[in-house]
């Protein structure tokens, strides 16, 4: 069981800041990796950004530049620092963890957890 805990979305104007934050608790064994996908309204759900490791992270080239994902010490946080925000980047954004985690029997699974996605706006 994973839980996901986002915050830090909002109403910003356009070439703005907003911060995403995303926690990730339960009985998780180790991550293998957090993102950001977003979805807006009738488009399909893409991936923004992506992290394994501090060496290792992945941009949707829409956001390359403007947008950077890092992780706080434990490696339980994600965080999608936005910048220059445009109106185009208005939508609904979800965190994504894939981990490794620890039954009540002691078995051990890979899952896919989601958040339930955090309005971010942007006014032109």
């Amino acid at each position: 069981q994973v839980q996901l805990v986002e915050s830090g979305g909002g109403l910003v104007q356009t070439g703005g800041s907003l911060r995403l934050s995303c926690t990730a608790s339960g009985s998780i064994f180790s991550i293998d990796a957090m993102a950001w996908y977003r979805q807006a309204p009738g488009k399909q759900r893409e991936l923004v950004a992506r992290i394994f490791s501090e060496r290792r992270k992945n941009y949707a080239d829409f956001v390359k530049g403007r947008f950077t994902i890092f992780r706080d010490s434990a490696e339980r946080t994600v965080f999608l620092q936005m910048n220059s925000l445009e109106p185009e980047d208005t939508a609904v954004y979800y965190c994504n963890v894939d981990s490794l985690v620890v039954t009540d029997s002691g078995a051990s699974r890979y899952v896919i957890s989601w958040g339930q996605g955090i309005q971010v706006t942007v006014s032109s």
